[in-house]
């Protein structure tokens, strides 16, 4: 019977070469986001490639939808056995002296609270089945907060701590959670495009590393399931 791993935040970079990734061991591919057009061309892309793919676009920093999504991709494939969350905001990055309640909480919304309802949704069924797999990409600054890099930091510094009390509390029940930290522009990735297209381009010494390596080192997490957590690229 084939499985399926909703990708959560797709677009070019990271979310095409994860839905490759899994595609190539037989996973059917649910690919949410908010541009209805966007996802079109890569499901389009995936479909040359023989992976059953569907796209469903959403708003993830619409909370409150998700369990409708759940509920959609779950009638489309038959349910959901890997969560692969990594979503891109704009303005990600915000001085601590600039910060509202309010641009927080539409941070909170994205990388907070939409993947603890998303979990919510798809854990009890992943439970009764004792398999399925949580994982979320994050940032550096989950980890490493930076001066004038505040606003999305915190958010995915919350929502890792709930990740990794989730893995002690599901690891014997046969789910995994797993996190990925990225400390570097991910190639194809819309930043990095829009990095690319400026007069000076790329800023010199700013990291980069392959999608297609981050893929790789999500299925390691979820196949291998020894540890919670993959840095890249490694500290020095």
């Amino acid at each position: 019977m084939s499985k399926t791993i909703a990708i959560f935040g797709a677009g070019t970079g990271l979310c095409i070469s994860t839905a490759r990734r899994f595609g190539r061991e037989g996973y059917q591919v649910a690919l949410v986001g908010r541009r209805a057009h966007a996802l079109g061309m890569l499901v389009d892309q995936l479909t040359e490639q023989g992976i059953d793919v569907a796209a469903f676009p959403a708003d993830l920093a619409q909370t409150s939808s998700v369990p409708k999504l759940i509920c959609e991709i779950s009638i489309r494939f038959g349910g959901i056995d890997v969560v692969a969350y990594s979503p891109v905001s704009t303005n990600s990055f915000i001085p601590a002296t600039e910060m509202t309640a309010d641009v927080m909480q539409s941070f909170l919304n994205l990388y907070l609270l939409t993947p603890v309802e998303i979990v919510r949704q798809v854990l009890p069924s992943m439970i009764e089945q004792r398999h399925g797999a949580i994982l979320m990409t994050l940032g550096s600054s989950a980890v490493h907060p930076s001066p004038f890099m505040s606003g999305v930091g915190p958010a995915m510094a919350a929502v890792r701590n709930y990740l990794h009390s989730l893995h002690g509390e599901v690891a014997d029940k046969g789910v995994y959670v797993g996190t990925l930290l990225v400390g570097a522009l991910i190639l194809g990735s819309a930043w990095h495009r829009e990095l690319s297209s400026g007069e000076s381009g790329v800023p010199a010494g700013v990291a980069s590393v392959d999608p297609d390596l981050l893929a790789t080192v999500l299925w390691d997490l979820f196949s291998r399931r020894d540890r919670i957590e993959a840095v890249l690229p490694i500290p020095g």
